[in-house]
Protein backbone atom coordinates (compact mmCIF):
# COMPACT_ATOMS: atom_id res chain seq x y z
CA UNK A 1 0.00 0.00 0.00
CA UNK A 2 2.67 2.63 0.93
CA UNK A 3 4.42 1.21 -2.67
CA UNK A 4 1.44 2.27 -4.27
CA UNK A 5 1.16 5.69 -2.75
CA UNK A 6 4.99 6.18 -3.26
CA UNK A 7 4.25 5.61 -6.76
CA UNK A 8 1.48 7.84 -7.28
CA UNK A 9 3.39 10.81 -5.94
CA UNK A 10 6.81 10.01 -7.77
CA UNK A 11 4.03 9.61 -10.99
CA UNK A 12 2.19 13.20 -10.27
CA UNK A 13 5.87 14.65 -9.89
CA UNK A 14 7.75 13.44 -13.17
CA UNK A 15 4.47 13.61 -15.24
CA UNK A 16 1.13 15.53 -14.14
CA UNK A 17 2.97 18.54 -12.74
CA UNK A 18 5.38 19.42 -15.29
CA UNK A 19 2.41 18.51 -18.20
CA UNK A 20 0.34 20.90 -16.20
CA UNK A 21 2.60 23.46 -16.10
CA UNK A 22 3.31 23.12 -19.93
CA UNK A 23 -0.63 23.29 -20.94
CA UNK A 24 -0.63 26.38 -18.33
CA UNK A 25 2.07 28.46 -20.34
CA UNK A 26 0.95 26.97 -23.89
CA UNK A 27 -3.21 27.68 -23.13
CA UNK A 28 -2.38 31.08 -21.59
CA UNK A 29 -2.37 33.17 -24.44
CA UNK A 30 -5.61 31.56 -25.70
CA UNK A 31 -7.32 32.52 -21.88
CA UNK A 32 -6.02 36.38 -21.95
CA UNK A 33 -7.64 36.59 -25.40
CA UNK A 34 -11.14 34.94 -24.15
CA UNK A 35 -10.97 37.36 -21.40
CA UNK A 36 -10.00 40.23 -23.04
CA UNK A 37 -12.71 39.96 -25.24
CA UNK A 38 -15.20 39.40 -22.72
CA UNK A 39 -14.51 42.53 -20.87
CA UNK A 40 -16.84 45.33 -21.21
CA UNK A 41 -14.71 48.69 -21.86
CA UNK A 42 -15.23 49.78 -18.53
CA UNK A 43 -13.13 47.13 -17.06
CA UNK A 44 -10.70 46.81 -20.35
CA UNK A 45 -9.27 49.92 -19.80
CA UNK A 46 -9.37 50.38 -15.60
CA UNK A 47 -5.98 49.30 -14.20
CA UNK A 48 -7.46 49.00 -10.85
CA UNK A 49 -8.94 45.69 -11.77
CA UNK A 50 -7.65 42.18 -11.65
CA UNK A 51 -6.56 42.00 -16.11
CA UNK A 52 -7.46 37.72 -15.67
CA UNK A 53 -10.57 38.18 -14.56
CA UNK A 54 -13.73 38.95 -15.80
CA UNK A 55 -16.10 40.32 -13.85
CA UNK A 56 -18.88 41.88 -16.11
CA UNK A 57 -18.43 39.50 -19.43
CA UNK A 58 -20.11 40.42 -22.39
CA UNK A 59 -20.34 39.79 -25.57
CA UNK A 60 -20.91 43.28 -27.63
CA UNK A 61 -17.14 42.93 -28.92
CA UNK A 62 -18.27 39.89 -30.74
CA UNK A 63 -21.14 41.07 -31.64
CA UNK A 64 -19.86 44.70 -32.97
CA UNK A 65 -17.27 42.54 -34.63
CA UNK A 66 -19.91 40.93 -36.39
CA UNK A 67 -21.88 43.45 -37.38
CA UNK A 68 -19.63 46.78 -38.17
CA UNK A 69 -16.83 44.29 -39.90
CA UNK A 70 -16.40 42.51 -42.86
CA UNK A 71 -15.29 39.44 -40.56
CA UNK A 72 -17.45 36.79 -42.10
CA UNK A 73 -16.46 37.97 -45.40
CA UNK A 74 -12.38 37.80 -44.82
CA UNK A 75 -12.66 34.64 -42.75
CA UNK A 76 -14.42 33.07 -46.24
CA UNK A 77 -11.36 34.76 -47.81
CA UNK A 78 -8.76 32.87 -45.36
CA UNK A 79 -10.41 29.27 -45.88
CA UNK A 80 -10.87 29.85 -49.75
CA UNK A 81 -7.04 30.83 -50.41
CA UNK A 82 -5.30 28.76 -47.54
CA UNK A 83 -7.33 25.30 -48.45
CA UNK A 84 -6.44 26.28 -52.63
CA UNK A 85 -2.74 26.93 -51.58
CA UNK A 86 -2.57 24.21 -49.77
CA UNK A 87 -3.62 21.89 -52.34
CA UNK A 88 -1.70 23.38 -54.91
CA UNK A 89 1.64 22.91 -52.94
CA UNK A 90 0.68 19.51 -51.90
CA UNK A 91 0.17 18.53 -55.24
CA UNK A 92 3.34 20.19 -56.44
CA UNK A 93 5.23 19.30 -53.44
CA UNK A 94 4.78 15.44 -54.13
CA UNK A 95 6.22 16.02 -57.98
CA UNK A 96 8.82 17.24 -56.13
CA UNK A 97 9.92 15.56 -53.55
CA UNK A 98 8.80 11.51 -54.95
CA UNK A 99 11.89 11.52 -57.52
CA UNK A 100 14.45 13.07 -54.71
CA UNK A 101 13.75 10.56 -52.23
CA UNK A 102 12.88 7.66 -54.20
CA UNK A 103 15.28 7.93 -57.67
CA UNK A 104 18.74 7.79 -58.40
CA UNK A 105 20.00 10.42 -60.66
CA UNK A 106 22.96 13.00 -61.34
CA UNK A 107 22.24 16.08 -59.21
CA UNK A 108 19.40 14.84 -56.94
CA UNK A 109 21.45 16.02 -54.12
CA UNK A 110 22.03 19.57 -55.04
CA UNK A 111 18.35 19.67 -55.98
CA UNK A 112 17.42 19.01 -52.39
CA UNK A 113 19.33 21.39 -51.21
CA UNK A 114 18.02 24.16 -53.19
CA UNK A 115 14.88 23.10 -52.17
CA UNK A 116 15.73 23.22 -48.31
CA UNK A 117 17.53 27.02 -49.33
CA UNK A 118 14.44 27.87 -51.40
CA UNK A 119 12.25 27.29 -48.38
CA UNK A 120 14.80 29.55 -45.91
CA UNK A 121 14.94 32.36 -47.88
CA UNK A 122 12.83 35.14 -46.52
CA UNK A 123 9.66 36.48 -47.35
CA UNK A 124 10.62 40.19 -47.97
CA UNK A 125 13.31 39.69 -50.56
CA UNK A 126 10.66 37.72 -52.51
CA UNK A 127 7.97 40.20 -52.46
CA UNK A 128 9.63 42.67 -54.61
CA UNK A 129 9.11 40.71 -57.92
CA UNK A 130 6.64 39.08 -57.08
CA UNK A 131 4.57 42.18 -56.20
CA UNK A 132 5.82 43.10 -60.03
CA UNK A 133 4.76 40.09 -61.44
CA UNK A 134 1.32 40.17 -60.15
CA UNK A 135 0.88 44.15 -61.56
CA UNK A 136 1.79 42.93 -64.75
CA UNK A 137 -0.53 40.27 -64.81
CA UNK A 138 -3.10 42.78 -63.47
CA UNK A 139 -4.08 40.25 -59.84
CA UNK A 140 -3.71 43.21 -57.32
CA UNK A 141 -6.67 43.13 -55.10
CA UNK A 142 -7.65 39.78 -56.09
CA UNK A 143 -7.57 36.20 -54.17
CA UNK A 144 -5.94 34.76 -56.85
CA UNK A 145 -2.90 37.05 -56.20
CA UNK A 146 -1.83 35.29 -53.01
CA UNK A 147 -3.17 31.87 -54.05
CA UNK A 148 -0.09 31.87 -56.62
CA UNK A 149 2.45 33.39 -54.51
CA UNK A 150 1.77 31.38 -51.46
CA UNK A 151 2.84 28.27 -52.94
CA UNK A 152 6.45 30.06 -53.50
CA UNK A 153 6.88 29.69 -49.80
CA UNK A 154 4.20 26.57 -49.37
CA UNK A 155 5.73 23.84 -52.30
CA UNK A 156 9.68 24.16 -50.81
CA UNK A 157 7.93 23.59 -47.69
CA UNK A 158 5.76 20.68 -48.06
CA UNK A 159 8.56 19.20 -50.57
CA UNK A 160 11.47 19.38 -47.74
CA UNK A 161 8.93 17.74 -45.47
CA UNK A 162 7.48 15.03 -47.69
CA UNK A 163 10.99 14.11 -48.66
CA UNK A 164 11.77 12.94 -45.28
CA UNK A 165 8.82 10.95 -44.94
CA UNK A 166 9.44 8.99 -48.51
CA UNK A 167 12.59 8.18 -47.72
CA UNK A 168 10.83 5.98 -44.62
CA UNK A 169 8.80 3.75 -46.97
CA UNK A 170 10.97 0.45 -47.75
CA UNK A 171 11.89 0.15 -51.30
CA UNK A 172 10.61 -3.57 -51.01
CA UNK A 173 7.18 -2.56 -51.81
CA UNK A 174 8.41 -0.92 -54.87
CA UNK A 175 10.43 -3.22 -56.19
CA UNK A 176 7.38 -6.16 -55.45
CA UNK A 177 4.86 -4.05 -57.31
CA UNK A 178 7.66 -3.26 -60.18
CA UNK A 179 8.38 -7.14 -60.51
CA UNK A 180 4.56 -7.57 -60.70
CA UNK A 181 4.56 -5.67 -63.46
CA UNK A 182 3.26 -2.71 -62.30
CA UNK A 183 4.67 0.38 -64.32
CA UNK A 184 6.34 3.19 -62.28
CA UNK A 185 3.42 5.68 -62.07
CA UNK A 186 1.28 2.47 -61.02
CA UNK A 187 3.29 1.88 -58.76
CA UNK A 188 3.91 5.35 -57.21
CA UNK A 189 -0.12 6.00 -57.11
CA UNK A 190 -1.67 2.51 -56.32
CA UNK A 191 1.01 1.09 -53.97
CA UNK A 192 3.29 3.87 -52.47
CA UNK A 193 1.31 7.61 -52.28
CA UNK A 194 -1.70 5.19 -49.96
CA UNK A 195 1.37 4.22 -47.49
CA UNK A 196 2.35 8.24 -46.62
CA UNK A 197 -1.52 9.58 -45.98
CA UNK A 198 0.44 10.26 -42.52
CA UNK A 199 2.77 12.33 -44.31
CA UNK A 200 0.00 14.25 -46.43
CA UNK A 201 -1.64 14.96 -43.73
CA UNK A 202 1.15 16.42 -41.79
CA UNK A 203 2.20 18.35 -44.33
CA UNK A 204 -1.13 19.89 -45.25
CA UNK A 205 -1.81 20.89 -41.79
CA UNK A 206 1.54 22.29 -41.38
CA UNK A 207 0.51 24.35 -45.22
CA UNK A 208 -2.72 25.25 -44.54
CA UNK A 209 -1.61 27.22 -41.12
CA UNK A 210 1.38 28.50 -43.06
CA UNK A 211 -0.72 30.16 -45.23
CA UNK A 212 -4.01 30.84 -42.87
CA UNK A 213 -1.57 33.35 -40.57
CA UNK A 214 0.57 34.55 -43.84
CA UNK A 215 0.65 38.42 -43.10
CA UNK A 216 3.43 40.18 -45.76
CA UNK A 217 1.79 39.03 -48.89
CA UNK A 218 -2.07 39.53 -48.10
CA UNK A 219 -0.67 42.85 -46.83
CA UNK A 220 0.59 43.90 -49.92
CA UNK A 221 -1.29 42.50 -52.49
CA UNK A 222 -4.76 42.83 -50.21
CA UNK A 223 -5.60 46.72 -50.11
CA UNK A 224 -9.65 46.32 -50.37
CA UNK A 225 -11.72 45.48 -47.30
CA UNK A 226 -13.68 42.79 -49.37
CA UNK A 227 -10.57 40.77 -50.28
CA UNK A 228 -8.91 40.66 -47.16
CA UNK A 229 -7.97 38.17 -45.23
CA UNK A 230 -8.61 37.55 -41.26
CA UNK A 231 -4.75 38.47 -40.33
CA UNK A 232 -4.81 41.70 -42.57
CA UNK A 233 -8.46 42.78 -41.93
CA UNK A 234 -8.05 42.36 -37.98
CA UNK A 235 -5.11 44.70 -38.07
CA UNK A 236 -6.15 47.00 -40.95
CA UNK A 237 -9.91 47.79 -40.00
CA UNK A 238 -9.27 47.30 -35.72
CA UNK A 239 -6.06 49.64 -35.42
CA UNK A 240 -6.38 53.45 -36.46
CA UNK A 241 -3.26 55.07 -35.68
CA UNK A 242 -2.76 55.06 -32.24
CA UNK A 243 -6.36 53.92 -31.39
CA UNK A 244 -6.38 50.00 -30.43
CA UNK A 245 -9.85 48.38 -30.47
CA UNK A 246 -8.83 45.05 -28.16
CA UNK A 247 -11.61 43.76 -27.35
CA UNK A 248 -12.71 42.99 -30.95
CA UNK A 249 -9.06 42.48 -32.03
CA UNK A 250 -9.17 39.55 -29.33
CA UNK A 251 -12.77 38.47 -30.51
CA UNK A 252 -10.75 38.13 -34.50
CA UNK A 253 -8.04 36.05 -32.97
CA UNK A 254 -10.04 33.87 -30.72
CA UNK A 255 -12.39 33.25 -33.54
CA UNK A 256 -9.48 33.18 -36.56
CA UNK A 257 -7.90 30.17 -34.06
CA UNK A 258 -11.38 28.19 -34.38
CA UNK A 259 -10.90 26.25 -37.61
CA UNK A 260 -7.16 25.33 -37.25
CA UNK A 261 -7.92 24.36 -33.97
CA UNK A 262 -11.18 21.99 -35.33
CA UNK A 263 -8.92 20.94 -38.37
CA UNK A 264 -5.93 19.88 -35.74
CA UNK A 265 -8.42 18.05 -33.44
CA UNK A 266 -9.84 16.26 -36.43
CA UNK A 267 -7.41 15.38 -38.57
CA UNK A 268 -4.86 14.38 -35.25
CA UNK A 269 -6.64 11.05 -34.89
CA UNK A 270 -6.65 9.97 -38.60
CA UNK A 271 -2.32 11.00 -37.89
CA UNK A 272 -1.82 8.95 -35.49
CA UNK A 273 -4.08 5.78 -37.37
CA UNK A 274 -2.10 6.22 -39.89
CA UNK A 275 1.59 5.72 -38.17
CA UNK A 276 -0.22 3.08 -36.46
CA UNK A 277 -1.48 1.40 -39.67
CA UNK A 278 1.93 1.88 -41.80
CA UNK A 279 3.82 0.25 -38.70
CA UNK A 280 1.50 -2.83 -38.68
CA UNK A 281 1.63 -2.65 -42.55
CA UNK A 282 5.55 -2.46 -42.42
Amino acid sequence: MMVERGGWRVKTIRLWLPLGVYMIFTLFPFYWMAVTSLKPNGELYNRKIMPLLVYHPTFKHYVDLLTETNFLVWTWNTFLVSVTSTAISLVFGVMLAYPLARMRFAGSALIAFGVAATYLVPQPLLFIPLADIITRLGLNDTLTSVILTYPTLLIPFCAWLLMGYFRSVPHELEDAARIDGATRLQTMFKVFLPLCTPGFISAGIFAFTLAQNEFLYALIFLTQTDVRTVPVGAIAELVKGDVFYWGQLMAAALLGSVPVAIIYSFFVEHYVAGLTAGAVKQ
